[in-house]
């Protein structure tokens, strides 16, 4: 790069207060990891040029949501020629579907996707109605394979994910073509995988697919013998999200809400209000939740509280390592702030938590999407 280069953004922010959409332009300079900001109506600074803890060159691309404190900046379109050139030709966007079968290797397919080097921006457990499978396959109505792709895909559980990566379309369609040197066919040992994961085949189709899902179908808790477990931003930047939902799996619970969402400060300090003058990290945890996306999930089986707590650990991973090496905080957890993951923690607080999560922070943050 260039020490004159410097890239810019739109981005569009929501206003709780006024409850309006601001657009603003961002400037990166890459040569000392700085940003700035102006506002466009306005036309003066909102942010002058400095370091934004959290921020970087690996944030930058169409659809990202971008931390500046604790506001929530959407990036919806480049801001130059120059920009859109550069960014186009070292990443893109595609979409992959999990598929029902697929479901139990959730955790593990995602995590092959990260070993992959994708960059996952959205992620939404969901189920599909026949209506909504015939446009998401609508580009093969006509043919003989139509209406069971329609069935199958609309019959249980589905994930639907956008990734990021320079040539994305064509990298993912790689992965997961059926030959035995696919590593899909080799995590999942079925060269069949198409009865497990579907890709985009094309830029129009990313676009439709994914809006469908993202845009179109809400996710619905269910609100019963359930616990809500929140998997922290500094697990999803070390990419290892996917061994945790594995986890969860293979213990035997059932995932039956789970999307990755962006919770605002006003959203975290009242999620995490129970805490506030008990926990002495309050306003850190507040703060490390706000970094980054999170992957919240409504967890279900009976005595689900109890034994979801049992599994992630103490609060404190020092503690977990010394009394409990086989829990979720003991293997992902770093210290009280950095804990890999929140799960609730009285029994009475489990349906008020994901009812908000997914109620509130994700019909919220579905309301604002710009596709």
């Amino acid at each position: 790069m260039s020490i004159l280069e410097r890239f810019c953004f739109i981005t569009e922010y929501y206003d709780n207060y006024s409850t309006m959409v601001r657009r603003f332009q961002l400037f990166y300079y890459p040569k000392d990891n700085t940003i700035e900001i102006y506002e466009i109506k306005n036309k003066k600074i909102f942010l002058k040029r400095c370091v934004v803890p959290g921020v970087d060159f690996k944030q930058l691309y169409l659809g990202n949501d971008i931390n500046i404190y604790s506001r929530l900046h959407k990036l919806v379109e480049y801001g130059d020629d120059y920009t859109k050139n550069y960014f186009e030709e070292i990443r893109s966007n595609t979409f992959a579907l999990i598929k029902p079968e697929g479901y139990l290797s959730i955790g593990k397919i995602i995590d092959m996707i990260y070993q992959c080097d994708f960059s996952i921006s959205r992620l939404k457990l969901c189920k599909m109605s026949p209506e909504d499978a015939s446009l998401f396959y609508s580009s093969i109505q006509n043919q003989p394979s139509f209406q069971s792709e329609v069935n199958y895909i609309s019959s249980d559980f589905i994930v639907g994910i956008d990734l990021v990566k320079k040539n994305a379309i064509n990298e993912l369609i790689s992965l997961i073509s059926n030959s035995q040197e696919s590593p899909f066919t080799q995590l999942l040992g079925d060269n069949n995988l198409h009865k497990y994961i579907h890709g985009s085949a094309s830029s129009s189709d990313v676009k439709r697919e994914s809006s469908l899902i993202f845009n179109k179908i809400a996710n619905q808790p269910k609100l019963t013998s359930c616990s809500c477990l929140l998997i922290k931003p500094h697990i999803i930047q070390e990419g290892l999200a996917g061994k945790i939902i594995d986890i969860i799996l293979t213990e035997g619970f059932e995932i039956s809400s789970m999307e990755m969402l962006y919770m605002d400060k006003i959203q975290a300090e009242e999620f995490f209000e129970i805490y506030k003058g008990v926990l002495p990290e309050y306003s850190a945890m507040v703060d490390s939740i706000v970094c980054g996306p999170v992957i919240a999930m409504e967890v279900r089986q009976n005595d689900c509280v109890n034994k979801l707590r049992a599994l992630v650990g103490p609060h404190d991973p020092d503690i977990a390592k010394a009394l409990r090496p086989n829990t979720i905080r003991a293997k992902f957890g770093q210290n009280t702030v950095y804990n890999a993951v929140h799960c609730t923690d009285l029994e009475e607080d489990a349906v008020i938590e994901c009812d908000y999560i997914f109620n509130k922070v994700s019909r919220v943050k579905n309301n604002l999407n710009y596709d």
